[in-house]
């Protein structure tokens, strides 16, 4: 099949049109406007430092319903030990960079570029996406973040300087989506790190057809808190 050219208006082709691996167009911008309509459609940027913008929506489609969110015995034990406090939406702009800098096994450089970085701050500004993190002794020790559209949060990106810390931000996250109503977390492509979570494979048509269920509703834009006394129940 062929890899679609972006226009200038903030339109993609259908997803089912794309490549074995995903892939699906090319160029365009990353403007609010053209980001949250690739969310809505199950399609998401993934580029390296001096390549064009690609765009993917890869089939099958790697995603956990909060609900269904398995949390290891070992790392229940630390979240209700309560070595970390987690946080919503305090310190995005340091969350992503921590994401951004940290080395990964295996990988070298990051696809995190520095437009990407500046385009979701930008949707965080907007109310769009959103961090959890991990804090110790008032120090920033991991965290994620990922774009709210509906009741579907996309996950992007996790890092960790102490041990656990974003797995157990993650735990929390997961659980108050699921007492908001979210129906999904996007995980986009399997690891083996979410998997011991639930998180699954499923075709991407029936992840667009979750799509249909969970855009047109769910919490306004905004910055993001835990309920008053929220705990997550593990």
């Amino acid at each position: 099949m062929p890899v679609f050219r972006l226009p200038a208006e903030p339109r993609f082709p259908d997803p089912s049109l794309a490549e074995p691996d995903g892939l699906l167009a090319i160029g365009g911008d990353l403007q609010p406007a053209r980001l949250l309509t690739a969310y809505t459609l199950g399609i998401f940027p993934w580029y390296s430092e001096g390549q064009p913008r690609l765009w993917f929506s890869p089939d099958p489609r790697f995603v956990l319903p909060p609900d269904e969110l398995q949390v290891p015995r070992s790392l229940a034990k630390i979240v209700r030990r309560g070595d970390y406090e987690i946080r919503l939406d305090t310190a995005f702009s340091e969350v992503i960079r921590g994401c951004r800098s940290t080395p990964r096994p295996g990988q070298r450089g990051t696809w995190i570029t520095g437009e990407m970085e500046a385009a979701y701050l930008r949707l965080h500004e907007l109310g769009f996406a959103h961090s959890a993190e991990a804090w110790r002794d008032g120090e920033l020790v991991g965290g994620l973040y990922g774009v709210a559209v509906g009741r579907l949060y996309a996950g992007e990106s996790m890092y960790a300087k102490a041990p656990d810390a974003s797995k157990v931000a993650f735990v929390w996250l997961a659980r108050q989506l699921q007492a908001w109503g979210f129906g999904l977390i996007d995980c986009q492509i399997p690891t083996a790190h979410l998997e011991r979570f639930g998180a699954r494979s499923i075709p991407r048509a029936d992840y667009l057809a979750h799509l249909d269920e969970l855009i047109p509703a769910g919490p306004p834009p905004g910055r993001w808190a835990f309920d008053p006394g929220f705990t997550p129940a593990t």
